[in-house]
């Protein structure tokens, strides 16, 4: 940045500034895509996405996640439900799967993005290496936190059947997926070259 170049974020291309302005507009000289130094807003909005998925996450483990109508009587089950369920049956893999996946991940993502933006507020300058890992790992891992979604959508279309037996998904699945959305957009608006700039 203090040479004046900046990196494509489609193409890769290292840009000279002066040489990227076409029509008042930086742009790529190669792909034609918008360039710039840093993301505008980014750190605002990656603050907002988090609170948010901060705050849906509480609902998404206290509430129930899935109804099962077995002949004509109501079931609900939360996300830990599930997992002490699993526990109970001696099923420790599935329930060890759907503990990390649905309550750890998220949780983690959570932290991790409020630590790396806490370094960046307070301009941290330790663990630099670790925390561009994390956000890393953060960015890939955010796809499988939507496991417990997935299996909903599978029971509720192989397990249906009429008045005898049905499962739907109940309240928390919303904000459930509302979480996972929430903090995998954090992630796609941060941008993690701010880590750097201390």
């Amino acid at each position: 940045m203090a040479a004046g170049y900046m990196r494509c974020h489609d193409c890769g291309k290292l840009v000279k500034a002066d040489n990227a302005v076409q029509a008042g507009v930086r742009v790529c000289p190669r792909c034609y895509s918008p360039v710039h130094y840093r993301q505008t807003d980014s750190i605002h909005r990656t603050w907002a996405l988090i609170i948010s998925a901060a705050i849906l996450f509480l609902p998404a483990n206290l509430l129930p996640i899935m109804r099962v109508d077995f002949m004509g009587a109501a079931d609900y089950s939360t996300i830990i439900d599930g997992i002490i369920y699993f526990f109970h049956t001696k099923e420790y893999g599935i329930g060890l799967i759907i503990f990390t996946a649905s309550v750890l991940v998220p949780l983690f993502k959570i932290i991790g993005m409020t630590l790396i933006l806490l370094s960046i507020h307070f301009k941290w300058k330790t663990w630099m290496r670790h925390k561009a890992a994390m956000y890393r790992f953060i960015q890939f891992v955010g796809r499988w936190s939507m496991l417990d979604i997935f299996v909903i959508a599978v029971m509720s279309a192989l397990v249906n059947f009429g008045t005898l037996s049905s499962t739907s998904a109940a309240p928390a699945a919303t904000y459930f997926t509302a979480v996972v959305v929430c903090s995998m957009f954090a992630a796609i608006t941060f941008d993690p070259r701010l880590l750097w700039d201390a």
